[in-house]
């Protein structure tokens, strides 16, 4: 991992660093979003927290279950040493997402509209996050520019490759966000739109096989996806009979949000040249 200080013998690393970023404005576009909805900001503040938590447990539980068992039953003091790296995003989104539905259904907080309102940020997040990973791709083919050299070898940038779709994600949500059919809508679209982009780019990564070419991660996108398109027919169905439309258009929800992809475009190209120039050092 790219260590960039340390403080009272604690190392600061660079995807601590950007995972904390990505959490922070993850938050405040979600809180945004939020109060375009009327939702109350305190218990979205709450919510968004604990779900953080939940997610950074699930992500660690998830490497450790799915990646590396062996290992961590011999040295189970490591499982808690997350600086040293480890922690699964499909895990972190299953039980962040789990906690998220059970906290506000006790809460009583209004779930798909909810979930709605988080689903760009959490991929925004996501995009910024992955630009400090340190898990690179898998040696190339041929000698492509944009290759990082890594140990005499020219390999994927695979992390840049998933923040950049991450960040088109991004855009198609939130551009969507304010013409749709049904509560839960966006979030069911960021499930599917994320996973789509992590089966993709699991063929630029080395992780544990199942069959062939086809990683344990390629598994646990298509089982989402699945579960997904179940969820939002089912979802679709039952709230079109009680409201046909949640979300009705107006001519200025047709207009393209020009602020917001000029940002996320500048951000992809910081983000891109921030990424080559950390690891050239």
């Amino acid at each position: 991992m790219v260590e960039l200080f340390s403080i009272g013998g604690f190392n600061i690393h660079l995807f601590g660093i950007t995972i904390a970023i990505g959490m922070i404005i993850g938050i405040l576009v979600m809180l945004r979003e939020g109060k375009r909805k009327g939702l109350n900001q305190e218990k979205l503040m709450d919510l968004g927290l604990y779900t953080i938590i939940a997610g950074v447990v699930g992500a660690r539980i998830n490497y450790i279950l799915a990646f590396n068992p062996a290992y961590y039953l011999q040295h189970p003091r490591e499982i808690f040493m997350i600086q040293k790296g480890g922690l699964s995003i499909q895990g972190a989104l299953i039980v962040g997402a789990l906690f998220a539905f059970w906290y506000m259904k006790k809460h009583q907080i209004p779930m798909w509209k909810t979930a709605d309102v988080f689903a760009p940020g959490i991929i925004l997040g996501q995009a910024i996050g992955r630009v400090g990973c340190d898990v690179f791709g898998i040696p190339m083919s041929r000698a492509w520019f944009w290759g990082v050299e890594l140990g005499g070898n020219l390999l994927h940038p695979a992390q840049i490759y998933e923040a950049i779709l991450n960040y088109v994600l991004f855009l198609v949500l939130w551009n969507k966000r304010k013409n749709i059919q049904y509560d839960g809508q966006i979030f069911m679209m960021y499930l599917i739109g994320f996973s789509m982009n992590r089966f993709i780019i699991e063929f630029f990564r080395t992780n544990p096989m199942v069959v062939g070419s086809i990683s344990i991660a390629h598994i646990y996108s298509i089982a989402i996806i699945g579960i997904t398109l179940l969820v939002m027919n089912w979802l679709k169905k039952k709230q079109q009979k009680t409201q046909p439309t949640v979300s009705k258009p107006t001519p200025h929800d047709g207009k393209v949000d020009w602020t917001t992809n000029l940002i996320i475009g500048a951000a992809m190209v910081v983000s891109v040249m921030f990424y080559y120039w950390i690891h050239a050092l």
